[in-house]
């Protein structure tokens, strides 16, 4: 089978080609819903080798033709390894031509997979180069990306950044590595095992007074996983996991020369689990709680940092809306059985945040120097359980009127769990990147629903006299800001 798209990105080809060039990029425009995992990417377009990974092990691995190589302009991998037949006899064409409108990208691919995989896949790579292009030439007006110098340096950092990051290889670490990675900057990863090239061992409990030298940020996500039984042993882990290692971390970056920013993951536990209709905002004061305790205490151990004149953001996150990570992965297998619904009468608040959308904040946060203290990851939209209920039955196609007792989510996660996670009542609002213009992907749940579940739509143009463009399903076309 033959499969072939386009899209228009409002982007200069050679900007286009160059974020292609860039290590991350493999990482960005593979579906969270497709089981397949960037193990290594192509170290050139022309002749590199890129690999993929697949449950049990499997390997999928395609390497660069030479022959249809033209720098600038076309590049083509072939698989010669596949762990099945539906994936193998894959050729993918790249062309990249001049447009009015900035790029036009065709991706031609000859291939056994079903045309309707095909479809979700590259529906949701167009949209990422689409989003990912645009974030770059945002983080320009920041002065840390040099967006149009030449062609051999499209997204050559002008102030490069050395950032460490701790939880690197978490679902947010990964994503977050590939775009600053992307914007030309080097993340160092900060692991507690073996070490290999580009990581540093760290202790958290006795980390090395040596940890930080040369580096210019540090990105702190390392902590226990939150979602389990809320059992003693589970909450001890959770908060030591937090709360010293934190300290450590900020009394090296206090003495640091080089460290001037420690940006730390929070929670929006920090604001309880039972305010209903009151709007939540940074300033707003904690609640009650086991995570609210861990937040108020995991915030306050960056206080060496901040008190040494480091700027120091702390990152209150909402529940992220992930395809492969996350509470979403759930709600889908739920759905898929026709078991979705509500908690209970489905009448309190979720606050919410795609994937990309905490990303994209957590870059804000890291290379924006006005930027400090609190910050409220979330979307702008929080939405009430049976709103979230409505629409992930709207993106599936499946009904969600089976309402879910209460005492199910007690089961998985014991009561005490169950009230701080599954049933948190919280309406934040991000009021500190609304005030400075912060853009946003999925700003609703129903288009962060539609990216991570692969519901969105290919690219298509315009006839010559439509009002609309069907390229997105909304009002404007893909190649808008939407």
């Amino acid at each position: 089978m033959s499969f072939s798209a386009s899209h228009i990105v409002p982007a200069p080809r050679e900007q286009v080609w160059e974020w292609h060039t860039r290590k991350g990029a493999l990482a960005r425009i593979t579906p969270p819903f497709v089981p397949m995992t960037p193990l290594q990417q192509a170290g050139r377009l022309s002749d590199g080798t890129t690999v993929l990974g697949f449950p049990a092990g499997l390997r999928w691995t395609a390497r660069h033709d030479l022959s249809r190589y033209r720098k600038g302009y076309a590049f083509s991998d072939v698989c010669v390894n596949a762990p099945m037949r539906v994936l193998a006899n894959w050729r993918h064409d790249h062309h990249f031509e001049d447009h009015a409108e900035g790029t036009l990208v065709t991706d031609t691919v000859e291939t056994r997979v079903p045309k309707s995989v095909m479809e979700t896949m590259f529906a949701y790579r167009q949209h990422q180069l689409i989003e990912d292009i645009a974030l770059l030439n945002r983080l320009k007006g920041l002065g840390y990306v040099d967006g149009l110098a030449d062609s051999s340096s499209i997204y050559g950092a002008s102030r490069p950044l050395k950032i460490a990051m701790t939880g690197s290889r978490g679902a947010v670490g990964r994503t977050l590595t590939a775009q600053l990675s992307l914007a030309g900057h080097e993340v160092v990863q900060l692991v507690r095992g073996k070490v290999k090239p580009g990581q540093r061992h760290w202790n958290p409990v006795a980390p090395a007074s040596d940890l930080l030298d040369g580096i210019d940020v540090l990105v702190h996500l390392a902590g226990e996983p939150i979602f389990g039984r809320f059992n003693e042993s589970h909450k001890k882990d959770i908060r030591d996991s937090r709360v010293g290692p934190t300290r450590k971390l900020a009394e090296i970056v206090a003495k640091s020369e080089t460290v001037t920013t420690m940006v730390s993951a929070s929670a929006i536990g920090y604001y309880g689990n039972d305010r209903g209709e009151e709007l939540l905002t940074e300033s707003s004061e904690p609640g009650d709680g086991f995570l609210a305790d861990v937040c108020v205490d995991w915030e306050a151990a960056t206080a060496p940092a901040s008190e040494a004149g480091k700027r120091v953001v702390t990152m209150r996150t909402g529940v992220v809306i992930s395809g492969n990570s996350g509470v979403l992965p759930l709600f889908k297998a739920l759905f898929s059985t026709g078991l979705g619904g509500t908690f209970g009468d489905g009448e309190f608040w979720l606050s919410w945040i795609g994937a990309d959308d905490l990303t994209d904040m957590y870059t804000h946060a890291i290379l924006e120097e006005k930027l400090s203290g609190p910050i409220n990851a979330v979307a702008p939209n929080p939405v009430l359980n049976r709103g979230l209920a409505q629409a992930i039955g709207t993106e599936m196609k499946r009904p969600s009127v089976i309402p879910i007792p209460t005492f199910g989510p007690a089961l998985l996660l014991g009561k005490e769990g169950a009230r701080e996670l599954a049933l948190a009542d919280q309406r934040v609002i991000p009021e500190v990147l609304n005030n400075h213009d912060h853009h946003l992907r999925y700003p609703t749940i129903d288009k962060a629903l539609a990216h991570e579940l692969g519901r969105e739509k290919l690219w298509a143009p315009a006839e010559p006299d439509a009002s609309e463009s069907t390229a997105s399903g909304d009002d404007e076309p893909l190649t808008k800001d939407n």
